[in-house]
């Protein structure tokens, strides 16, 4: 039983990192229809920024996040305005160089902080775990728990509640109406592009104490954020959300209990999604 449980609160901590991830990668991808590779690799680099910054500056953690998250955000500003924008709605040129970039910061990072994995400390006040009759719960994996539902709803307030939201929802159903009536649609990209980079920055090194800093993080988060996304729907937030928890839980129990099997349990939900459903179980079905 204990077994059971354990699983349980790790599947769900690790849909809470999986939502951080692939909630911004839903955004650059559902709203701005970039399918941006980089993605893995802003995750990758977030976690390296952070641990630096907690290890290295001695800063505290939430500091050392807060400054991962920025740095993150600024990097996917300078490639959306650089690089992406010259290539709008070339999917395929798109493609190319987010995966080029990509394996550039993969070995940037192997250069500055080599191959060896790096193991960062949980925060001092989410050290220890609260007992609930003959159960013990890991402070810190609540608390990545409680963040993640947090800036969902943050986020569902930001596109659907706010005026900000209006225009980005605007500049995306018809970017030249919006333009017409003063919307810098531009701008407003730029903004979503350094949000969702900044999310997968602040999940990396929110992700860090638990699943440590190593060469290749990128390549193996990536594919679980496609996942996720594919089976939620593009540009649906409920979908990233309720995509996150449920390969979460394929993945952790497909992990402990068929291992041979692990990753045709994962991606099998996935393929009959794109069968049946082709956008997504939350996504809109395209005009």
């Amino acid at each position: 039983m204990n077994l059971w449980l354990l699983l349980a609160i790790n599947s769900i901590t690790f849909g809470g990192l999986l939502f951080l991830l692939s909630a911004g990668f839903s955004l650059i991808f559902g709203l701005m229809r970039i399918p941006n590779l980089t993605h893995g690799s802003m995750f990758m680099l977030g976690a390296y920024v952070g641990a630096s910054m907690v290890m290295t500056f001695h800063l505290p953690f939430w500091i050392g996040a807060a400054i991962a998250a920025l740095t993150v955000a600024v990097f996917g500003g300078l490639i959306e305005r650089l690089l992406l924008r010259r290539l709008a709605g070339a999917e395929q040129a798109q493609v190319l160089v987010t995966l080029g970039i990509s394996l550039i910061v993969a070995d940037f990072c192997l250069m500055v902080w080599t191959g060896d994995p790096i193991s960062v400390a949980t925060p001092p006040g989410l050290v220890g775990g609260v007992r609930f009759v003959d159960l013990f719960f890991p402070t810190y994996r609540i608390a990545i728990i409680l963040i993640a539902c947090v800036i969902g709803a943050l986020l569902w307030v930001l596109l659907d509640r706010t005026r900000l939201g209006a225009m980005i929802r605007a500049g995306v159903d018809d970017p030249q109406m919006a333009r017409v009536v003063g919307i810098r649609v531009s701008r407003l990209f730029t903004i979503v592009f350094c949000l969702g980079a900044a999310l997968a920055g602040f999940g990396g090194i929110m992700g860090a104490p638990i699943l440590s800093v190593y060469p290749g993080l990128d390549n193996d988060m990536l594919p679980l954020a496609l996942v996720v996304v594919i089976l939620g729907g593009t540009g649906s937030l409920l979908g990233s959300l309720v995509g996150s928890f449920v390969i979460g839980f394929i993945y952790n129990y497909g992990q402990a209990l068929f291992p041979e099997l692990a990753y045709f349990v994962l991606f099998l939900p996935m393929v009959v999604v794109l069968v049946l459903r082709p956008q997504g179980l939350f996504g809109k079905q395209a005009p």
